[in-house]
């Protein structure tokens, strides 16, 4: 057997050796294999785990190319694309994720920020230059079927993962179904994110965010539809060395059953130059945008604009605390927490809120700093009492980061502001639903702060 094996490999060697020969004459194909020619079926039955992996190590080892799907339901467990390979999956072809947890391999395992073990992927590269997915094709991880064949579900395979991979392209693919994660990037540096549909919400399945960029720099997103069970769109850094920076996102639609735009939860290495623009988020359980800095790792030069927003519980939700986790094997926690300052969040317009405007939380002797907030247009629920404003948040220094952390009643109900410095707000602009007997705004422990635009709320139809 092992000598058969040998030669079926040598003889998939061969072939793709000659199909890139043949290929190379003609520079309008770019190196691009039918990966039908190399005996993977697209029956949707037959496991195609090997025969994937061999086309890709040959392609990679013959100088790289494209291993094109065609039409077709192709079955794997976890694949490894190697340097200078792109799988391109074109019109109806769709990757179909093994639903046997078996078939699935851990390549980089690490602990999220609730404690929970992950790694395992269907689609990694590890250690990767010049890779990608495209095409109009789909990738689904049959996440609920994956899931309904263990007890308990611990092996939850992400669907796309690179990890210390650099020139990274994934655009136009549709990534549904995911076992945990959809597209995860772990210390990669230069990707581009384009032109994706994300379907994860509702499977059943907890920790199924849209795209999460963990410790990554050089990223630009754009036009991406996701509709996400958790973080839409959400930057991390679970590597104390290694901050998540320069990263661009832009014109994308976000829906979240947990926040839409997040940084944080995960923050041990920091955050910086980050901009996310000219998004449309709708029927978000959580925060519209979510700054969180717990572990450590210094937050700043974040500026976030011209963001729409329907149907949110909370549209601006900060915190600066000292949970201080860490997350990979050899790094310690730190021992202070990190900085939340230089942030602007401008030109946002939020209706059907849930719950208030603005949750701006830092720590006692840790405050938030340096944060401007402008042309802001809210429209609050309202429906508050006098009792409600006797509220007193608890403090919950070294809690998991989340809107909800200090309870869902609040003592006001536009902003609560409290432990920061130098808060600039500008032309922010409040409307009520219901009458409140709350007041408009609660500040406490706070210097240079200039609230005074939250002092009044006018009902809706004639903001101020």
């Amino acid at each position: 057997m092992p000598l058969l094996k040998s030669f079926a490999s040598y003889s998939l060697q061969m072939l793709l050796a000659l199909a890139l020969f043949s290929s190379a004459a003609d520079a309008s194909t770019d190196k691009s294999i039918d990966i039908t020619t190399l005996g993977i079926s697209g029956d949707g039955i037959t496991l195609n785990t090997d025969n994937i992996q061999r086309g890709i190590d040959a392609c990679s080892a013959a100088g790289g190319g494209t291993l094109s799907f065609p039409q077709g339901r192709y079955l794997t467990g976890t694949i490894q694309i190697k340097s200078n390979v792109t799988l391109r999956f074109e019109k109806n072809a769709t990757l179909l994720g093994s639903v046997e947890a078996s078939d699935y391999r851990n390549l980089d395992p690490f602990i999220d920020g609730s404690g929970n073990p992950l790694g395992h992927a269907l689609i990694i590269a590890v250690d990767a230059d010049h890779v990608g997915v495209v095409g109009m094709g789909t990738v689904d991880g049959q996440g609920p079927r994956l899931k309904s064949k263990q007890h308990p579900y611990t092996i939850r395979p992400f669907l796309i993962r690179w990890v210390r991979c650099s020139n990274v392209t994934v655009r136009d693919i549709r990534l549904v179904n995911p076992g945990a994660w959809t597209l995860n990037f772990y210390q990669t540096q230069g990707a581009l994110i384009e032109n994706l549909t994300i379907r994860s919400r509702d499977l059943g399945i907890h920790n199924n965010d849209g795209i999460n960029i963990d410790s990554s720099a050089n990223i630009r997103v754009r036009q991406c539809d996701i509709i996400s069970g958790d973080d839409a769109l959400v930057i991390k850094s679970t590597s104390s060395d290694h901050p998540s920076h320069d990263i661009i996102a832009d014109e994308c639609k976000l829906s979240s059953h947990t926040n839409a735009i997040k940084l944080g939860t995960e923050s041990i290495g920091g955050f910086k130059n980050i901009t996310i623009s000219k998004c449309d988020i709708t029927k978000t359980d959580m925060a519209g945008i979510a700054l969180y800095t717990v572990d450590g790792g210094n937050l700043h030069h974040v500026l976030i604009h011209d963001i729409n927003m329907n149907g949110v519980a909370v549209p601006i939700s900060i915190r600066r605390g000292s949970r201080m986790n860490a997350f990979r094997q050899g790094d310690k926690p730190k021992q202070a927490p990190g900085l939340l300052r230089d942030v602007t969040i401008r030109n946002v317009s939020a209706k059907n809120i849930g719950m208030i405007g603005i949750l701006i939380n830092g720590i006692p002797n840790y405050p938030v700093e340096a944060i401007t907030l402008e042309n802001i247009q809210l429209e609050l629920p309202g429906g508050g009492n006098a009792e409600d404003a006797k509220i007193q948040l608890p403090e919950k220094e070294r809690a998991y980061p989340e809107f909800a952390m200090f309870g869902k009643s609040m003592p006001a109900h536009a902003m609560y502001i409290r432990h920061a410095r130098a808060v600039k707000c500008l032309n922010l602009q409040t409307a009520l639903t219901h009458p409140d007997e709350r007041p408009a705004s609660v500040l406490i422990d706070v210097q240079d702060i200039n609230a005074a635009d939250f002092l009044k709320t006018s009902p809706i139809g004639n903001p101020h």
